[in-house]
């Protein structure tokens, strides 16, 4: 069973926001002849980094709820210039939406189990994908979604 992380998507509004920036990310990669991965950058590096490679994915939480994931494909340890240990979050380029799920506030990452991941959106219903975002936001803080 796959283990996941979750991390805030500081900075960003609504998974269309955060699928623009993946999207603007690999348009450089590919002007640079860079792979085409969304990388992320941690502080700290996952000591369960096998457990997260066996199909897990990274878990944003925009605005509140936990809105998107992106599967991982490497976790990579490393220093930068000032010699601090950071860490790499390698992640295929695929923003994939999630039933929104209410999420507080944290900092860093938290590890999330399988049991504890919702659901792709596209698997909730195809009227509740094609739903605005904006729309599926208000109506889950109404509690009729």
């Amino acid at each position: 069973m796959p283990l996941h992380l979750i991390k805030l998507a500081v900075g960003c509004e609504s998974v269309k926001q955060l699928k623009d920036w993946v999207a603007e990310r690999m348009r450089a990669a590919k002007q640079k002849g860079l792979p085409r991965h969304h990388i992320h950058i941690t502080r700290m590096t996952p000591k369960r980094g096998d457990e997260l490679l066996a199909g897990g994915s990274l878990y944003w939480v925009i605005r509140g709820e936990i809105a998107a994931r992106e599967k991982m494909i490497a976790i990579e340890p490393f220093r930068d210039r000032d010699g601090i240990g950071r860490c790499r979050l390698v992640m295929q380029p695929k923003v994939v939406a999630v039933l929104p799920r209410p999420m507080r506030a944290f900092q860093g990452w938290r590890y999330l189990a399988e049991s504890d991941v919702p659901p792709d959106l596209g698997s909730a219903g195809a009227g509740i994908a094609a739903m605005p975002e904006p729309l599926r936001r208000e109506l889950r803080e109404l509690g009729l979604l």
